[in-house]
């Protein structure tokens, strides 16, 4: 670089002065010190069985609470329902489950409420993720009855219970509440959580389990596509079709474009859990 020069990609760079003796942003998530540890953690660290992917959201969960400013969030709810009769007939309804287990085993294989009931006995998974609370705001609400529907969206947009098939729920969420939430500022307020979930699966595959990036972009796309192609699912009474086998439940939820790829052996070797061929199979 000839002296004087400022290099391209370094030009509008400003120097800033501040008294501080701590790091100062405009960003309240660069300003907190817990979520710069975590987001460097699950970015770059491998996976290991002291650490399960699972527990780093545990830890994420608290972290965005704190950093919420919870009475604009529930403003931007009371506005949003005055443009959004989906939205605002949901809340009004108020709809939430209490269901267990149990509750599932008597219905018929390769329904929706079968092949739940047979994920979750096989896998030894828990319906409730967090402890449950009834929800007193509207934002509490909203993320009960996104943790309620968080498996069955897995099923209904053809993401497999692994841990590569937690991108597809996760970029249907991502697109199909900005096409379905008129305001975007809202709309980014609910998809925090997936956003900063799905960069543990994409950031750490590549830098880390590159034999499965393939799969993770297909992941992608597939979530992508289904909450592009679909009907406000997040806002769907999921609990009146757990009878209707899987094609037939989709269509009356109005899920369209997804399609059903088995990706456990992928997401086992992300996980440590198992080998995998140095060549894969194309990805379907």
């Amino acid at each position: 670089m000839v002296d004087g020069e400022i290099a391209y990609l370094a030009r509008g760079v400003m120097p800033v002065e501040t008294p501080s003796s701590v790091l100062v942003s405009s960003s309240k998530y660069l300003n907190n010190p817990r979520l710069r540890d975590w987001l460097a953690t699950i970015l770059l660290r491998k996976n290991g069985p002291d650490m399960p992917p699972q527990a780093e959201m545990w830890e994420f969960l608290p972290i965005l609470e704190s950093l919420r400013d919870h009475a604009r969030i529930e403003q931007m709810f009371e506005d949003e329902r005055r443009v959004n009769p989906l939205l605002d007939a949901w809340f009004k309804e108020g709809f939430y489950s209490t269901y267990a287990i149990a509750d599932f085993k008597d219905y018929a294989p390769g329904t929706l409420g079968g092949i739940f009931h047979r994920w979750i006995t096989q896998g030894d998974y828990q319906i409730q993720i967090t402890p449950w609370t009834a929800p007193k705001t509207q934002l509490e609400f909203y993320n009960l009855r996104s943790g309620q529907t968080h498996d069955f969206e897995h099923i209904l947009t053809g993401g497999g219970f692994n841990f590569m098939g937690e991108l597809v729920p996760y970029w249907y969420r991502l697109t199909n509440v900005f096409k379905y939430i008129k305001n975007p500022e809202l709309a980014a307020e609910l998809s925090v959580i997936q956003i900063f979930g799905s960069l543990r699966y994409t950031v750490r595959t590549l830098l880390h389990y590159p034999q499965v990036w393939p799969t993770a972009v297909d992941c992608i796309q597939r979530g992508i596509t289904v909450g592009q192609a679909s009907d406000a699912l997040f806002l769907a009474k999921l609990e009146d079709h757990f009878h209707l086998p899987l094609d037939q439940a989709r269509a009356a939820l109005g899920v369209r474009s997804a399609v059903d790829v088995d990706t456990d052996r992928e997401g086992a070797f992300w996980a440590g859990r198992g080998p995998l061929s140095q060549t894969l199979e194309p990805v379907a």
